[in-house]
């Protein structure tokens, strides 16, 4: 077997490395109530993974009479209350293997359209070096699905994006994963992700580790991308 590992690891933030979904949910829904209005769990799962100002404008179009950077703000400031009251939520797997990966001297990037206060709020509760470099909502032109943010990552790392493995939980950080053309793996978690063959599905990171992503890399440079 190969022990040839990818260029870099790109990591999707909220939804797979961490599990700040519910709060995320709880803030749009207050905000959108609070405009007499009402925001239900599957308006929400429809803007899992999409941009924040993206975002905004469907909020504005379910009523809410505010400017787009202030929705942006109240909401993210609300989720980052919740979680340093609350605490970081991070998902099953994800710590452990992102360690490993750092072990073996893996370039990592983090890839989230969340603003980049928040990403190293996150962070801060990692008690290591997490990622080379942060690519975040609030410092590109294109959000996902659009491929922008992932081939800025490899861009900044020094790397060509098909020699890097993505990880994605949400079907627009999938789309955009894939059209940059990193091998791609889909986490379902808030919402599911058909299969398909353009893209591995695992559904769970726990127990997974760096010989998971050495074969999965190694099978997608020789074979395609399996299923």
């Amino acid at each position: 077997m190969t022990t040839q590992l990818p260029a870099a690891v790109l990591w999707d933030m909220d939804g797979t490395l961490v599990d700040t979904e519910p709060y995320w949910i709880s803030a749009e829904t207050d905000l959108v109530e609070s405009f007499g209005h009402t925001w239900t769990y599957e308006d929400a799962m429809t803007l899992v993974g999409s941009g924040l100002w993206e975002s905004a404008r469907i909020f504005q179009s379910h009523g809410v009479n505010m400017p787009e950077d202030d929705i942006v703000a109240h909401l993210t400031g609300r989720v980052r209350d919740r979680l340093a009251t609350a605490g970081v939520p991070f998902r099953p797997g994800a710590r452990e293997l992102l360690k490993e990966l750092r072990d073996l001297g893996v370039k990592t990037a983090l890839v989230t359209m969340s603003v980049r206060a928040m990403a190293e709020q996150v962070l801060s509760h990692l008690d290591f070096v997490a990622f080379d470099v942060l690519v975040t909502g609030d410092e590109v032109d294109q959000p996902k699905p659009h491929p922008e943010p992932y081939l800025r990552a490899a861009s900044l790392l020094g790397v060509s994006i098909e020699d890097c493995v993505a990880i994605e939980d949400s079907r627009a950080g999938l789309a955009s994963a894939v059209a940059s053309g990193a091998v791609s793996i889909a986490v379902p978690h808030a919402v599911t992700i058909p299969d398909a063959p353009t893209h591995t599905t695992w559904p769970t990171l726990a127990g997974r580790t760096s010989t998971d992503v050495t074969a999965l890399f190694a099978a997608s440079r020789s074979k395609g991308i399996p299923r």
